[in-house]
């Protein structure tokens, strides 16, 4: 009798039950956005890595929120070949890319990019400003060496930094900006310059397209020569609290240097350029400090985007670098050098489910952002990469696991090139495979790379073990080698 009530009831509850498990399962199935922010030429000297000098309240935002890579490398400090490396999760050496030019499909024609990949799982793939090589400030405003196949949309702003090139102080005695000792501190809003527009857009997209799944790239251009940033950036860093080294100790850490790892830097030593003065350099040096907090104000307004469009619990956010930056260090400008100072930069990545608040010493390759944002969003990476995804590192910044070294080329010519191999406790470099010199820094007492130990009979052993690990990673093409 009582059965049509049961039976009821049953109903009922099974009713009630279908959407809520649909809900559940629709859920358990979302998609995790990326926001994928890049700088270029950035090296570490940053508040968030430990120089308080810089400030950066934007990043420490962000590694708060997750971790911090303290031994992060490029494969080349070059932005070309880096930022094909980072997209594509292949080496310079396989890639066949080593220069500027704007090769990467005409060499690699069925290579699945990074946004391609979100692209083929049904997320929306789009950038603003620089994540392909750029001629930097040449063509601000353009596509550059853009890969078409990568995003749905493509946005290319240009601010008064590129409209106004005019009024920026040049130190480079008639040269081109794009390798310049060269700056301006317009009073202007961070929206008036290229980054800052950069930032509007990736934001605007967020909010287009907070409803599907995405993957958003915002390419700054700073700190990249010229330097570039509204005043009140430059005022944060008075020119007297600027320091430079020491000329005759900077010389003196190069004594023991092979020639052909400061090939491009000896003719116009210091500062690259003939002429500049340590007073130009320390100008320059602010203004570098200055565009760093720029960028950082930049990332802010990102940060406080997802917020905004309530997407930080469902956004992995990756911010990096393409290479480091020497700054007056052993009397050396730019990069495209082996040291330590040139081949790391900074590595930021936090999202839903990963660490917070850490910092993990483990030597890292930017050739690692591929597959672990593959990974971490439950996408499979295509099975020719050669990078390792950062997972375990990203649930435990110690463990044990982790044992791969990072490794770092320069090539300038065929009959100039060398690889160097980083692991947590010695950078070792080869030249021409030795043949050109050998370098051996211990970081435990030599975080600056001072003394070569490559030469010192009671390091002969880590030579040969460090020489051993690094041959499999020659790879270079014939044509690129004599």
């Amino acid at each position: 009798m009582n059965l049509p009530i049961i039976t009821t009831r049953l109903l009922l509850a099974y009713a009630l039950f279908i959407p809520l498990s649909l809900s559940i399962s629709v859920q358990a199935e979302e998609k995790l956005n990326v926001l994928f922010i890049a700088t270029d030429d950035m090296n570490c000297d940053l508040g968030v890595y430990g120089n308080p000098q810089v400030k950066t309240p934007n990043l420490d935002r962000l590694a708060s929120m997750g971790v911090r890579f303290d031994r992060a490398y490029c494969q080349q400090p070059l932005c070309g070949p880096s930022r094909a490396s980072i997209m594509t999760g292949l080496r310079p050496d396989t890639l066949d890319m080593h220069t500027l030019a704007h090769e990467l499909r005409e060499k690699n024609p069925d290579v699945v990019t990074l946004g391609q990949l979100f692209r083929q799982n049904g997320y929306f793939s789009a950038r603003a400003g620089k994540i392909y090589h750029y001629g930097n400030p040449k063509q601000i405003g353009t596509d550059g060496n853009d890969d078409p196949a990568t995003w749905d949309e493509r946005y290319n702003p240009a601010g008064i930094d590129k409209e106004h090139e005019d009024k920026i102080v040049r130190y480079n005695k008639g040269k081109g900006l794009g390798i310049s000792m060269a700056w301006w501190d317009p009073v202007s809003k961070d929206e008036e310059h290229t980054d800052g527009m950069v930032a509007s857009k990736i934001n605007e997209l967020m909010k287009e397209h907070r409803d599907e799944p995405f993957f958003l790239a915002a390419g700054f251009f700073n700190p990249h020569c010229p330097y570039v940033a509204p005043k009140r950036y430059f005022d944060l860093y008075p020119l007297e609290e600027i320091t430079m080294p020491v000329l005759e100790e900077a010389k003196a850490d190069l004594a023991d240097v092979p020639a052909m790892a400061i090939l491009r830097d000896t003719k116009n030593w210091p500062y690259y350029f003939d002429g500049v003065s340590i007073e130009e350099a320390r100008k320059c040096k602010q203004a570098y400090y200055a565009c760093n907090s720029f960028v950082d104000a930049q990332v802010g307004r990102l940060l406080d985007a997802l917020e905004e469009n309530g997407l930080m619990e469902k956004t992995l956010i990756v911010f990096w670098s393409d290479h480091g930056y020497f700054l007056g260090e052993k009397g050396l400008w730019y990069k495209r050098k082996a040291f330590e100072r040139s081949a790391r930069m900074p590595l930021i990545i936090a999202g839903p489910g990963l660490s917070q608040n850490e910092v993990t010493k483990k030597p890292v390759e930017l050739l690692d952002l591929y597959p672990t944002i593959a990974d971490i969003c439950g996408l499979k990476a295509p099975d020719e990469i050669e990078g390792k995804s950062l997972r375990t590192l990203l649930k435990d910044p110690e463990s044990k696991e982790w044992t791969k070294p990072a490794v770092t080329q320069v090539w300038h010519n065929p009959e100039a090139w060398g690889y160097s191999l980083r692991n947590e406790n010695y950078r070792y470099t080869e030249w021409l495979e030795g043949k050109a010199g050998r370098e051996l820094y211990d970081h435990a007492t030599d975080p600056e790379e001072r003394t070569n130990l490559a030469e010192d009979p009671s390091y002969e052993s880590v030579v040969a073990d460090l020489s051993k690990q690094l041959q499999g990673y020659v790879r270079l093409k014939p044509h690129k080698r004599k």
